[in-house]
């Protein structure tokens, strides 16, 4: 097989963990996390009637925070649930089966199921393995990454994908709003109906060592925004005044996070938010993200009507294949 995968070592690894997997000392959760309170990151109800209210929760928090929880978010909960049931049975197949979707290597394509995402610093490795498969648009689709086995993964994916589409526009609206731009403006500047939807599933298997192992370690997202979701074992970390805290477990609530490039069109207004994921030494965690992502060959740069003499560009425009590149190869933006 080649690459030896994190759920394979996490059967053998009862009482430690190998040394690529333990983190500096600026890294380790044990040494670095906020003990004993939790970060209420806002909480946002996406039904209310009164929009004006919900743009300006959503921009306080995309100011302040880069992240926010939102319910009522007209997901059915049977829709989650099922797309849970399947990501986590793909992972519970005989490794022969998965490695069958296994990123081929030197591809230069994210999709697939693997385990080294990019360039680790230090020689450091994240304790998960990973599926990523894009789920919109049908053009960008390629489904030789998704799953065959159970039978049922790429109906319930689909239609997870079908009902996304609701939550992405409302948030893209509130944003352009809270900017003083019209509705559609900030959709449009990511690439309208052609923005793609990247699914990506964390397997963080049970860590002996959750105190010194990361899932992953700190970033900031390249999409647009990410909508997750996670099972219900607590792991998602977010840097709050430079420290580092558990972001709260709301059951059947998205997780948005800002990223980088809504960042740039808002030119500096809105957060990017910086986040970790830990592990758990007795139970598996699972997540869910939808990097909504503008196309591949679309330049991404602050949003004209933002940018004035009194407000220059913070950012350069740049398509957003090449910021891609340039940010998981650790290479001079």
């Amino acid at each position: 097989m080649g690459v030896e995968r994190v759920q394979e070592i996490a059967n053998f690894s009862k009482e430690t963990i190998p040394e690529e997997f333990i983190r500096t000392t600026y890294e380790q959760p044990a040494l670095t996390t906020v003990q004993g309170t939790v970060l209420e990151v806002p909480v946002i109800d996406l039904s209310d009637p009164d929009e004006e209210k919900v743009v300006r929760a959503i921009v306080d928090a995309s100011s302040n925070w880069g992240m926010f929880q939102v319910v009522n978010h007209g997901i059915p909960h049977e829709t989650v649930r099922k797309l849970k049931e399947v990501g986590k049975a793909f992972f519970e197949l005989p490794p022969h089966e998965k490695e069958a979707y296994a990123k081929s290597p030197g591809s230069q394509s994210i999709e697939g199921y693997g385990t080294k995402l990019q360039r680790e610093v230090e020689g450091k490795k994240a304790w998960v393995d990973h599926l990523f498969h894009k789920i919109w648009p049908p053009s960008e689709i390629n489904y030789q990454f998704w799953p065959k086995n159970p039978p049922s993964y790429r109906k319930n994916n689909e239609e997870y994908a079908k009902h996304m589409h609701g939550v992405v526009n409302k948030l893209f609206r509130c944003l352009s709003l809270g900017l003083g731009l019209e509705g559609n403006e900030m959709k449009e500047a990511m690439g309208g109906d052609n923005m793609v939807y990247l699914l990506k599933i964390n397997y963080y298997p049970q860590c002996p060592r959750p105190d010194l192992a990361l899932g992953v370690p700190a970033h900031t997202d390249m999409s647009a925004i990410t909508i997750l979701v996670p099972n219900d074992v607590q792991g998602l970390q977010a840097c709050k005044d430079d420290h580092w805290y558990d972001v709260e477990y709301i059951p059947n609530a998205l997780i948005v996070h800002i990223g980088d490039q809504v960042e740039i069109v808002s030119n500096g207004k809105y957060k990017s938010v910086l986040h970790r994921a830990k592990v758990n030494k007795e139970k598996t965690r699972i997540s869910w993200p939808v990097f909504v992502e503008p196309p591949s060959d679309l330049e991404v740069g602050p949003h004209p009507k933002l940018v004035n003499e009194a407000n220059p560009p913070q950012f350069e425009s740049k398509k957003y294949s090449q910021y891609c590149f340039c940010k998981l190869n650790k290479t001079p933006k």
